[in-house]
């Protein structure tokens, strides 16, 4: 009896937080799987940076433009013909499987993640602040394996001579 009440629990748990689930971590998982190939919030890629596009358009409009924007782009809505051309004719991939609020939960997390850039401080791009770090590459940077592999081997000749002088050691006396 005490199992199935503590599983009801569980699952009663489970669907309250569910139910009560943040929309923005929602759209981040979304974005992240579905749109980050092709958008950033900041930056423009493949497509149009999104920040600001809940300013720029309906929520409405950016709903039918995810479902299928070359629905708007072929019935001749200015904001979509120009979207189609100012990215020279890269079709954005329909999504119909999502659902008004999971688009609303995009919506809510690109509004979260945006920066809001003033240039006139100096301190305006943090990016630019921070070094750029990149995977260590074998052609370019062989010295540091060079000094891993030397270190490595140094410290197995050790060990061997100190298992070595250990078993000499032992057998002399």
């Amino acid at each position: 009896m005490r199992t199935k009440l503590l599983l009801l629990g569980i699952v009663w748990l489970g669907g309250i937080t569910k139910i009560y689930a943040d929309p923005i971590e929602d759209g981040k998982t979304i974005f992240m799987t579905r749109c980050a190939a092709c958008h950033n919030v900041n930056k423009q890629l493949t497509g149009p940076a999104l920040a600001g596009v809940d300013q720029r358009h309906s929520i409405d409009w950016i709903i039918n433009f995810v479902h299928s924007s070359q629905k708007l782009v072929t019935g001749g809505d200015k904001a979509a013909v120009e979207l189609f051309q100012r990215f020279n004719g890269v079709t954005m991939p329909d999504h119909p499987d999502l659902t008004e609020e999971n688009i609303k939960s995009i919506v809510d997390y690109v509004k979260s993640a945006t920066v809001i850039v003033d240039n006139k401080a100096p301190f305006a791009k943090p990016s630019k602040l921070q070094p750029y770090y990149r995977p260590l590459s074998i052609w370019q940077d062989y010295l540091v394996f060079l000094v891993y592999f030397f270190v490595v081997i140094l410290l197995i000749v050790t060990l061997l001579f100190a298992v070595r002088l250990k078993s000499f050691s032992a057998n002399s006396d």
